[in-house]
């Protein structure tokens, strides 16, 4: 245990978690109104099950989609279905939601299936899961139960659970592993079971001590899990970085990590599959840093899916100046938010807010040709490249030079001293070549 695992590039940005990381996890004030977007997860929209005027219970399936790649939504309250529209939603900006008015009597649904994993079929086991809603809790919201799904000819030989949590300010996953370390492991054990992995490993940076004795402790006589320190360095819980920093092995460009025969999830993931397979019950409620340096009680809350930002700020006795810009996410990879109506969704980790000081954009200057962008590249990208090529339209040279493999974590453009907009013209570049891929045109 006194090895510390590692990837080469990445940055230490300033950590924040201080504000929040001794923070016990408390339930959130259940809003009078949810907004549950039909779209929480990497894939297709879910198609409505309910109508307006519909009366609901709590766990109630009220979106799903038969084709595609998609995920169950379901009610987080009991009450009346009031509209369905187009609402704020913090990744796309708007979207599909269903908004349902809480009547204050959580009159539970039936509970999905449930059991224990061991003696539960591989197949069941991911049928509950998808049962139940679960995505990645981590912020990609990939439908769990896809994950858990390998493609014919690829076997899974081992599952990583990321507790690295390296995004600056946010402890949800730190508080998670510290009140819930046995969920974590029956999580896990499950997850290893429904792809047939022989082996498990739980990835924490070193700057969670405490959580990785929590870890150790519930993990003691598992002899197929590991619990291994990593070295504090963002982004230390990229999927792929964590791969290489666990065992050695190298995701291919353009490949996913069955390829080297790995499913990785997130600690919060593993909580959500222990909670659908021993109670029956799906996503509607996930844990939700609130922090910043002008929220006056930074928190760490259990929150129903569906609720509104500003509901969130307000319990956390709103902030000491007005805020500049309020993240759903963490400073390095969250986004920018135009209205504090806009709900928490399963991929919610965090809700940042920042001051006028700390959001303010430095003024860009000339390239000085220093490297530091290549050097903290984490994907072994050349951003100055990338940069030049995307801001000259040849979106064609992008694609050659890799551009899709980009994490879009942010180190370039934290670690350039001339404070180019290094992120931002390679996810234009991304969008660009992705838009045009889908629909058959040449990029470029």
């Amino acid at each position: 245990m006194n090895r510390l695992f590692t990837f080469r590039g990445g940055t230490h940005p300033a950590e924040g978690k201080h504000l929040t990381a001794g923070k016990p996890i408390e339930p959130a004030l259940t809003p009078k109104t949810v907004t549950l977007p039909l779209r929480q997860h990497i894939g297709d929209p879910c198609e409505p099950l309910v109508a307006v005027g519909d009366c609901v219970k709590l766990g109630q399936r009220i979106g799903e989609r038969t084709d595609g790649l998609s995920a169950p939504v379901h009610a987080s309250v009991s009450g009346t279905v009031t509209a369905i529209t187009v609402a704020p939603h913090p990744v796309e900006g708007q979207g599909p939601a269903i908004v349902i008015e809480n009547d204050g009597l959580y009159a539970a649904a039936e509970p999905g299936a449930s059991g224990d994993p061991a003696a539960m079929r591989p197949p069941d086991i991911v049928r509950a899961v998808y049962a139940a809603g679960i995505v990645g809790m981590g912020g990609a919201a990939f439908p769990t139960h896809a994950k858990l799904t390998p493609p014919a000819g690829k076997p899974v030989d081992t599952v990583i659970l990321n507790g690295a949590e390296c995004e600056p300010y946010l402890t949800a996953d730190h508080r998670l592993m510290l009140e819930h370390p046995d969920e974590i492991i029956f999580g896990l054990k499950a997850i290893m079971r429904a792809v047939g992995a022989r082996s498990g490993y739980i990835g924490i940076e070193n700057n969670k001590a405490d959580a990785i004795r929590a870890m150790l402790a519930a993990a003691a006589g598992e002899k197929s899990i590991t619990v291994a320190r990593l070295r504090t360095k963002y982004p230390q819980g990229a999927e792929k970085q964590l791969i290489t920093a666990l065992t050695k092995l190298e995701v291919p460009s353009g490949g996913l990590p069955y390829d080297v025969g790995i499913v990785v999830n997130n600690v919060g993931t593993a909580v959500a599959v222990a909670a659908a397979l021993k109670t029956g019950r799906p996503l509607i409620e996930r844990v939700v840093t609130v922090t910043g340096t002008i929220v006056r009680e930074p928190k760490n809350l259990l929150v129903k899916i569906g609720t509104p930002f500003g509901d969130l700020l307000a319990q956390c006795g709103g902030t000491t100046e007005a805020p500049a810009k309020v993240l759903a996410g963490g400073p390095m990879m969250g986004i920018a938010q135009y209205t504090l109506s806009v709900p928490v969704i399963k991929g919610t980790a965090g809700i940042v807010v920042l001051s006028a000081a700390e959001a303010a954009a430095p003024p860009e200057s000339s390239c000085i040709r220093c490297g530091r962008c290549s050097e903290a590249c984490p994907m072994r990208l050349q951003p100055l490249t990338l940069n030049a090529l995307a801001v000259k339209g040849d979106y064609a040279a992008c694609r050659a030079a890799n551009v899709l493999d980009c994490i879009e974590c942010g180190n370039c453009s934290y670690v350039c001293p001339a404070k180019r907009r290094l992120l931002e013209s390679i996810r234009t570049a991304k969008a660009v070549i992705n838009a045009g891929e889908k629909e058959g045109s040449p990029s470029g």
